[in-house]
């Protein structure tokens, strides 16, 4: 909170301060306009990136009722697919600003590449956790998968990136909630579940790789690249593996358009737009939410229901993961506001 914020001195809300503009009220500065509308800019941005959560969480519902009618592979293909062709205006209008141009000035190559090896990852991360969906839930699968925010620091210290303390505190929660999600009696991960965990170390890579593509080519081009990258890898297993027929097809028309429709293309996009203006620890929180929307929406839509140790993991890897997140967030702040000071 800066020295323009006035909280009441007995809230336990931070978000109750005073907005009315002017001169100084008798219990602090009141806030001047430019704050008024970064803060309504913030609000925004939250909300979009709940409503972004909201429609991720319900996918993992629609993933497993795609199952009843055809493979995981047809299924993540297809749905890749579509959801590639809806961000493909979006890439084009790249190319009309002129980012794209610029972007891959001296390196033409960028954008092939780098969708070429996004897509990979995406293609295993997704694979894997259609497989793992087979046999596990909606919810379980959702927190699980949410293990990728602990690894991602975790891997940086292979690029000499120094996670901070919020890891390692949160790192150990998450793997004692994993323990309770999922572990057996036999100390063996429950079946589907393991699929799912090594969903989380692909998602963990691909997210380390788009942190680096991502300040190097426009967001759009490189949403749409990896999906039609991960939509080739699985339709052409596809047709290996598994028997797809345009009778499936119709059958799965709704977990198919809305997994590609709402989950690729609108969700990335209101996570894009969120995350501009949302602050970093909101939004490390708020997607985080994915986790909680997805057992939700399984118990709603399926019937799924968590045991009492099943829901002890659960929450117990949320802690975690919302501790490693909101942690490293809060100390990237601090270092900017040190910079900006000249500290």
């Amino acid at each position: 909170m800066d020295g323009n914020e006035s909280v009441l001195p007995f809230s336990p809300l931070p978000c109750l301060r005073f907005r009315v503009m002017g001169a100084p009220g008798p219990m602090g500065p009141r806030k001047t306009r430019t704050e008024e509308i970064m803060d309504a800019k913030a609000l925004r941005g939250n909300l979009l990136l709940f409503t972004a959560a909201l429609v991720w969480g319900a996918t993992f519902v629609a993933q497993r009722q795609g199952m009843d009618h055809m493979g995981p592979l047809t299924f993540s293909g297809v749905r890749f697919l579509a959801g590639a062709l809806c961000l493909l205006p979006l890439a084009m209008m790249a190319r009309r600003r002129g980012f794209l141009k610029a972007a891959i000035a001296g390196r033409p190559w960028l954008p092939l590449w780098g969708s070429l090896l996004s897509g990979t990852l995406m293609a295993l991360g997704i694979n894997f956790q259609q497989v793992g969906l087979v046999w596990t839930t909606a919810g379980k699968a959702g927190f699980i998968t949410g293990l990728y925010v602990v690894i991602v620091p975790v891997f940086g210290l292979f690029w000499k990136q120094r996670p901070g303390p919020g890891v390692w505190v949160g790192a150990p929660l998450a793997a004692a909630g994993l323990y309770f999600l999922s572990v057996t009696g036999g100390f063996t991960l429950a079946k589907g579940d393991g699929w799912v965990l090594v969903c989380a170390f692909a998602w963990a890579f691909q997210v380390l790789a788009v942190g680096w593509l991502s300040p190097r080519m426009d967001s759009f081009v490189l949403a749409f690249g990896q999906a039609l990258v991960c939509a080739a890898w699985s339709l052409a297993l596809a047709f290996v593996l598994e028997d797809p027929t345009l009778a499936s097809l119709k059958a799965a028309w709704f977990p198919l358009a809305f997994g590609s429709i709402a989950s690729v293309a609108v969700g990335f996009t209101l996570q894009v737009i969120g995350q501009r203006d949302a602050p970093p620890a909101h939004a490390a929180i708020i997607l985080q939410l994915e986790s909680v929307f997805a057992a939700l929406a399984g118990w709603a839509i399926l019937g799924e229901i968590m045991g009492d140790r099943a829901l002890l993991g659960a929450g117990l890897m949320m802690t975690g993961m919302v501790t490693a997140q909101v942690w490293t967030a809060r100390d990237k702040a601090r270092s900017r506001a040190a910079a900006r000071r000249g500290v």
